[in-house]
């Protein structure tokens, strides 16, 4: 069909380019395979379904048409990378925009479908408005519990990776499938480095309890294992975003998946298995099968904004439905079924810890240090009034002595 030498490459829109080697100015744009131009390097029309665009984040863009619909690629502190119909290019949150939000987590994310002000892709485009999700994951930030930070928006499937070596961790599993599923997507574990894991089935039989109703897959980069699973959820106009611990193997999977290493990965190290940070942005990247997937930097510090117990510990709240008080906390109280299933083997004493340390983190959050204190009076004693009395009694009974 050609009758020149082609060389090939990839254009920052991730559309391949095709260029003639007999004519220096002559360029073919491909997507996937049909030629769109020829002759002349033009402007290419980009089409948004191939960025997860859905009839929904469509129709919500129809009503102000003097915007232009794109969705958030990548996020630099204030600065965001966009993709719209037009290419690629920055953009900003407007000031009345900025003006109006108040909630951290309100501000947009990458994932995020975005109504902006259009401008020549040399200059900073403007985001006018951030069109309402379909699903959010969020956690609270760094350093504090006042604070919400969102992660990622629209994602169809959140990938919990957690490496079955030294970061294997079922507790820490339980914080992020919390998150997850008060996220709105639907998560899946993805143990990845089973090629160094000789105790496949005892893990997984420590991850019985904790993922009950989440599809887990084992994997490995190295020998490929397990990427059929992967596959299956990586469907094109799809959104997986891949969270996880440091050194867990994030970008090498992604990097697997793209069939080059494009993202930079980090060895591990060796004394401790503690992961190092090869991920420093969020960014989402065009799959050459058509999924996309968000790459997320490792969390070394994981603080609950919200969460879904109902479904994380679908266990321990069916039991507790049980049991003779419906204000039970599960801590001796008569006719608890909670400790009852403890008793029987039924369920673990380390889940009910889970569960509790997660609730009070929750409970706790954003309240100042008196807040938290009378919070744990309540909670141990049902009040200060009852406290004193508490500490009356001890002090009466230590005097007899």
């Amino acid at each position: 069909m050609y009758p020149y030498a082609w060389q090939e490459t990839t254009a920052d829109n991730g559309h391949r380019i095709a260029f003639c080697g007999a004519v220096g100015n002559c360029a073919f744009f491909v997507q996937p395979t049909r030629v769109l131009t020829c002759e002349r390097i033009i402007k290419l029309t980009i089409n948004l379904t191939t960025y997860g665009l859905t009839n929904y984040f469509e129709d919500l863009a129809q009503a102000t048409p003097e915007l232009t619909l794109a969705r958030i690629i990548s996020q630099h502190r204030d600065l965001y990378q966009v993709v719209s119909e037009q290419g690629q290019q920055l953009a900003q949150v407007s000031g009345k925009l900025n003006y109006q939000l108040t909630d951290p987590t309100s501000y947009p994310a990458v994932g995020d479908w975005v109504l902006m002000t259009a401008t020549s892709t040399t200059d900073q485009a403007v985001i006018d408005q951030v069109l309402p999700r379909q699903s959010l994951l969020a956690r609270s930030a760094a350093g504090t519990g006042r604070q919400g930070q969102a992660i990622a928006a629209n994602l169809t499937t959140i990938f919990i990776c957690m490496a079955l070596n030294g970061d294997f961790n079922v507790r820490r599993l339980e914080r992020y499938l919390t998150m997850a599923w008060d996220s709105g997507a639907t998560p899946v574990v993805v143990l990845t480095k089973v090629d160094l894991c000789p105790v496949l089935d005892a893990k997984m039989a420590l991850l019985a309890d904790s993922t009950m109703g989440v599809d887990v897959i084992s994997c490995s980069a190295k020998t490929g294992a397990g990427f059929d699973a992967v596959n299956a959820y990586l469907l094109p106009g799809k959104t997986v975003a891949f969270i996880g611990s440091s050194g867990v193997g994030k970008s090498t999977l992604i990097n697997h998946l793209l069939g080059t290493e494009a993202l930079l990965t980090k060895t591990i190290r060796e004394d401790d298995a503690k992961g190092r940070h090869a991920t420093t942005a969020r960014q989402l990247i065009v799959l050459p099968q058509g999924g996309l997937v968000i790459d997320t930097p490792g969390m070394r510090e994981l603080q609950l904004l919200s969460g879904n117990f109902d479904q994380s510990f679908a266990d321990v709240t069916a039991l507790a439905k049980n049991c003779k008080f419906r204000d039970c906390q599960h801590q001796g109280e008569p006719g608890c079924a909670v400790q009852a299933a403890i008793a029987t083997g039924e369920l673990s004493a380390d889940r009910l810890a889970s569960y509790q340390k997660l609730q009070q983190e929750l409970a706790y959050q954003g309240l100042t240090a008196r807040e938290r204190e009378n919070a744990k009076i309540e909670r141990l004693f049902g009040g200060k009034s009852a406290m004193k009395q508490v500490v009356k009694q001890v002090r009466q009974k230590n005097k007899r002595r």
